[in-house]
């Protein structure tokens, strides 16, 4: 029944089959073949294949997988790609049986690879159509609906890793992954980087193993954010990924954030502190639905921004291991959301700023100061750390000045002439404190983008 409910097939459509022992292979290739119907193409009419996936071959170059819906292809065609209209000439083609198998040619309905000396990956894109250049189609395939990304996160390269190095390793990954997008920027503590986008929390986690793994690249990751939707007083929305491209106060009407339902699947006995867990996360209760006796689907409407940081573990945490979730984007809500600067000696570090709901600007001001006072070394002049909203400071730190005893020297004497060095050493730090410049470590940026609620 659970299983009936979750996948939605009934239970005597259901094959036994195990890819590990082999058990019920053979009924499942029958029930393909006589359930799923067979592909339509006409092999005379103007060839367009359609790019579903690529990979890069360091001695072939780009290796092109498509299906071909009309028409054939043959070693030696020429052939266009019809979104960007650069042209190839085909040097192999063939498909999977499973292992890859050469072929002179692909008709109407087939799947398999083509090379054709694409050295570039920025050449080929998933969802592009591939036509002959001699007898090109009339339009191009309608491709794939362009991916969403809700999730952004900031890769920097890490201390055995050069800019060049991840810029190479992002391209190739995209090659075979157009849901991941990037963009170059730069920090101050962090220097170089890339701004990526990805579907959810998984896609950026697959990424980033990806690059360690198969790349062998170091990255810095900083907490991931959320999309947002702006209504400016022009009445335009406006869409940001970052803080800092949040427009001024008096330019905002609305802020939107994106809400998911989020379907809880736990054991029964744990729903008391799922639904506290939800509720602290403002969670919008749905409904709830009995699996089996001991087995919930608790169902709530969240703010994605709630969810991405650290739910999963608390949920982990709530169920003994045994809860698990799934969510799915249903669209933006007004809110009031404000963006929360962080001001180190005055000035604004934009790396810092954060979007997040009024009621907890306060909590998480004063945790970011903390964590901020306890990375950043002392200098010799006081360093004021603020939290604030718009021209509104809502919590204060203070890094105490390092102090020199300029009467170490003074055994005595005049005291007119120890009040004189004190004065002395006290303008000098006011002048000092107007001038100086304070240094963020990188270690000081991690610490504050830490995922987790703890002081």
């Amino acid at each position: 029944m659970e299983i009936e409910n979750l996948i939605a097939v009934p239970a005597e459509d259901c094959i036994f089959t195990s890819a590990k022992s082999g058990a019920g292979i053979e009924a499942m290739m029958e029930a393909i073949v006589e359930q799923l119907p067979p592909p339509k193409g006409d092999p005379e009419a103007p060839t367009t294949a359609l790019i579903f996936d690529s990979a890069y071959d360091d001695y072939r170059g780009v290796v092109v997988y498509v299906r071909v819906f009309d028409g054939r292809l043959k070693v030696g065609d020429k052939i266009r790609m019809m979104g960007t209209g650069e042209e190839y000439h085909v040097t192999d083609l063939g498909k999977f049986c499973p292992r890859p198998t050469q072929v002179k040619e692909m008709l109407a309905g087939e799947v398999g690879y083509v090379v054709a000396n694409i050295r570039t990956v920025a050449s080929v894109h998933v969802g592009d159509t591939l036509t002959l250049a001699g007898r090109p189609a009339a339009k191009a395939l309608p491709g794939y609906r362009p991916p969403q990304q809700m999730v952004f996160c900031d890769f920097y390269p890490g201390p055995t890793t050069q800019f060049p190095e991840l810029r190479d390793a992002l391209e190739k990954l995209q090659l075979n992954d157009s849901a991941l997008t990037f963009q170059a920027i730069s920090a101050e503590a962090l220097g170089f980087g890339f701004r990526c986008g990805f579907l959810g929390m998984l896609h950026m986690e697959i990424v980033q193993e990806r690059l360690e793994r198969e790349h062998g690249i170091e990255v810095v990751q900083t907490a991931p954010t959320v999309p947002y939707q702006v209504l400016t007083t022009k009445n335009e929305v406006v869409e940001v990924d970052s803080a800092g491209e949040l427009p001024a106060p008096n330019f905002i009407q609305e802020i939107r954030e994106p809400i998911v339902s989020v379907a809880l699947i736990i054991p029964a006995d744990a729903i008391g502190g799922v639904m506290q867990l939800a509720e602290d996360r403002r969670g919008e209760y749905v409904k709830t639905e009995y699996l089996s006796s001991d087995r919930v689907i608790l169902t709530y409407k969240l703010p994605l921004a709630e969810i991405i940081y650290d739910f999963y573990d608390k949920l982990k945490s709530a169920t003994r291991g045994y809860g698990s979730m799934d969510y799915e984007i249903v669209g933006y809500r007004a809110d009031d959301l404000v963006k929360l600067d962080i001001l180190v000696n005055g000035q604004q570090v934009d790396a810092l700023s954060v979007i997040l709901h009024k009621s907890k600007a306060d909590s998480r001001g004063r945790r970011l100061l903390i964590r901020l006072r306890r990375e950043i070394s002392r200098h010799q002049f006081e360093i004021p750390l603020q939290a604030s909203i718009g021209t509104k400071v809502i919590a204060r730190e203070t890094i105490k000045a390092v102090r020199k005893n300029v009467l170490a020297k003074c055994y005595g004497g005049d005291v007119t002439r120890k009040r004189k060095l004190l004065e002395k050493q006290k303008e000098g730090k006011k002048r000092m404190k107007m001038i100086g410049n304070v240094e963020i470590p990188q270690k000081a940026f991690m610490a504050v983008l830490e995922v987790g609620d703890e002081d």
